[in-house]
């Protein structure tokens, strides 16, 4: 396993990097070097990046820190170094979308509405993370920064095993089915996942339109959350209520658990008692929906849409696109538009049903994975638990909890309600200081 840097101890959490560099008792160049050395030295282990900026990032440390002596900051990310899924564009760099078929494609000639919302808070782009194929499920080169030998998870592998391994503070992916909250479990640090379709996506390498939303990485939830505060008031809307200081909490239960490792389900337990120690109702409740179901259903409204989106890939050499993708376009054409539209409004009833019975919960407590990160390479791990969330279409949010007897992170969901962002990183923020994750 690679010596952790876990930057909530060895660098300061977020709010303590944004103060430091507001005092003057840390340089952004000071930063972005320490970030650079670290890739430097495990990346060719880790193979999380796919694009490192060394020179456009220490220059924009440089202007940073020049400004900052100057008192003008231009952000709540003044100097923060971020890394970018490569999916998403950033200006003058080449978006792969880890696939053969654009490597002598020309680069970005401008940010993607993430990356220009990330610069106005002041953010230093650091390089682009590795993803898999076009965020499908042939994997990229990433591995888990806890044990090379085990995926990272997919699609966005390589921002979760960069923040993993120390690289980098913060991360931003994009998630579809499961592809922001399964790496983050896997690779051991956090993630917020705001509601389904909330954030803008132009810029972006699509997948699936109807469910392709941006997520945000860090070494804990606090960072995670500061990352998506510091762009949502440019970037995406909330319509919150109110929560106080005890919240209602629901310890879902579901079928599917049946096929969860027991020592996962001892963590999310063990966690769910910690939060009712800690002063909050937690209540165990039968799910009103069958999360299997909306995880198939999910699974065709993709297929369907991505299908239509890369159809043409189908007329090239067999070898041009990977296995899984090329499988996946042959299920989707094969979909009707009849089919599409009534999955679609399935999902839209479940929604209303589901959140319905929960009004008054404040978030729902859910295992991230049946498994800890799986041996191998050559899949991404199981999204079946995830990608339910996604399709009810609330913020979520995965919380480390701990290891499995081998090492492995163990992951949490922290679920609320479609709107509910802004309330729901308040109580995951809180739940997450009530017990420890023996990371």
């Amino acid at each position: 396993m690679l010596q952790q840097i876990n930057y909530a101890a060895d660098a300061g959490r977020i709010a303590k990097l944004q103060k430091d560099i507001r005092l003057g008792a840390l340089s952004v160049s000071a930063l972005v070097e320490h970030c650079l050395s670290r890739i430097d030295a495990v990346d060719p282990v880790v193979q999380a990046w796919r694009y490192v900026a060394h020179d456009s990032a220490r220059a924009e440390a440089d202007l940073l820190d020049r400004e900052a002596k100057a008192g003008r900051f231009r952000g709540p990310l003044h100097g923060i170094p971020v890394g970018i899924k490569d999916i998403i564009d950033v200006a003058g760099v080449t978006t792969l979308a880890n696939s053969k078929l654009r490597v002598n494609s020309a680069p970005a000639t401008a940010d993607a509405e993430i990356v220009a919302a990330l610069r106005l808070a002041g953010a230093v782009i650091i390089g682009k993370t590795h993803t898999t194929e076009f965020a499908y499920f042939d994997p990229s080169p990433a591995r888990n920064p806890h044990n090379i030998a085990h995926t990272p998870g997919g699609s966005s592998s390589g921002s979760a095993a960069a923040v993993g391994a120390g690289g980098v503070p913060l991360a931003v992916g994009t998630q579809t089915v499961a592809s922001v909250n399964r790496p983050a479990a896997y690779c051991g640090v956090a993630a917020f996942k705001p509601s389904t379709q909330s954030t803008c996506t132009h810029g972006i390498t699509p997948l699936a339109p109807a469910f392709d939303t941006v997520g945000f990485f860090g070494a804990t939830v606090a960072d995670a959350v500061a990352l998506y505060e510091a762009v949502a008031p440019a970037f995406t809307a909330s319509f919150d209520r109110p929560s106080g200081p005890r919240c209602n909490i629901v310890r879902l239960e579901d079928r599917t658990l049946e096929t969860c490792d027991a020592q996962i389900l001892k963590k999310v337990d063990g966690a769910a008692a910690a939060i009712a120690d800690g002063g909050h109702a937690v209540r165990p409740a039968a799910s009103p929906e069958d999360l299997a179901t909306i995880f198939e259903t999910l699974l065709r409204v993709m297929q369907y849409e991505a299908s239509r989106i890369y159809r043409g890939l189908l007329d090239l050499p067999e070898d041009s696109v990977g296995p899984k993708f090329r499988e996946m376009i042959d299920i989707g054409l094969a979909l009707s538009e009849t089919t599409y539209r009534d999955d679609r409004m399935r999902l839209a009833a479940a929604r209303a049903r589901f959140w319905a019975t929960f009004a008054d919960a404040d978030a729902i407590l859910f295992p991230a994975t049946p498994q800890t990160a799986p041996a191998g390479l050559a899949s991404t791990g199981d999204p079946r638990y995830i990608a339910p969330w996604t399709a009810l279409g609330g913020p979520v949010v995965t919380q480390p909890i701990g290891r499995d007897a081998n090492g492995l992170p163990i992951g949490m969901l922290v679920c609320g309600r479609p709107g509910a962002d802004r309330a729901l990183a308040r109580v995951a923020c809180a739940l997450d200081t009530l017990h420890e994750t023996d990371h």
